[in-house]
């Protein structure tokens, strides 16, 4: 059977996180790595998967259980291998974050990240009955990389802006989303578009995806 059309594995020796193709994620590991619980696809090598609820330095609250349904849980895989991990065939996005730069990330985008990365997590959305429980925020401090997933292709966009919180998957350091209602969505309609996320300021990113998510904003 000829088999050389199809894509081959990535050299086991290759540094850094890198795309093997558009929707999974291959991880040289020598030591260990962060990434989302259940997202393993295959790995070669001598690996370990421990999952995390709470920990020591900063690991406290990571699945948020009394926010969101689903939350961020998470799981440390360690050992010395070569790692491929994916999650429901979404798009696969790395950035590489320089010394003390940051970034925020939805909770439920996010793939996986070096374990020498700085996170912290919290809830956004405090308007009373706008956001069924808040939006899961992931703030994560470099250097290192981090993987983060879309449905299709994201889109980055500029402050001031508005976004759908199910489809907004990240936005850059300095900006600190509120939540708002849009008067002509709410009245007579019961779509989640009446919630809106709301970046002010003159400078920054925001990024989105062509799809919402769905289930963390009601």
């Amino acid at each position: 059977m000829d088999i050389s059309t199809l894509p081959q594995a990535a050299d086991a020796d290759a540094d850094g996180f890198r795309k093997e193709n558009n929707r999974l994620l291959g991880i040289p590991v020598d030591g260990s790595v962060m990434i989302r619980a259940g997202s393993m696809v295959s790995y070669t090598g001598e690996l370990t998967f421990t999952g995390k609820a709470s920990a020591e330095g900063g690991l406290t609250g990571f699945v948020k259980e009394a926010v969101t349904s689903e939350g961020t849980p998470v799981m440390v895989a360690e050992g010395t291998g070569y790692l491929y991990v994916a999650d429901r065939s979404k798009k696969v996005q790395i950035l590489d974050l320089d010394d003390g730069e940051s970034v925020s990330v939805n909770g439920n985008d996010v793939l996986a990240f070096d374990s020498g990365v700085d996170y912290e997590i919290s809830t956004i959305g405090s308007l009373s009955g706008v956001a069924a429980g808040g939006l899961t925020n992931v703030y994560l401090t470099g250097p290192g990389e981090v993987a983060v997933t879309t449905h299709g292709d994201p889109l980055v966009v500029e402050p001031p802006v508005k976004t759908d919180p199910d489809a907004t998957v990240a936005w850059s350091d300095g900006l600190s989303p509120s939540f708002s209602v849009n008067k002509a969505f709410e009245i007579g309609q019961t779509s989640g578009e009446s919630v809106q996320m709301e970046f002010t300021g003159d400078d920054g990113f925001v990024v989105i995806q062509p799809h919402e998510e769905g289930g963390q904003m009601q």
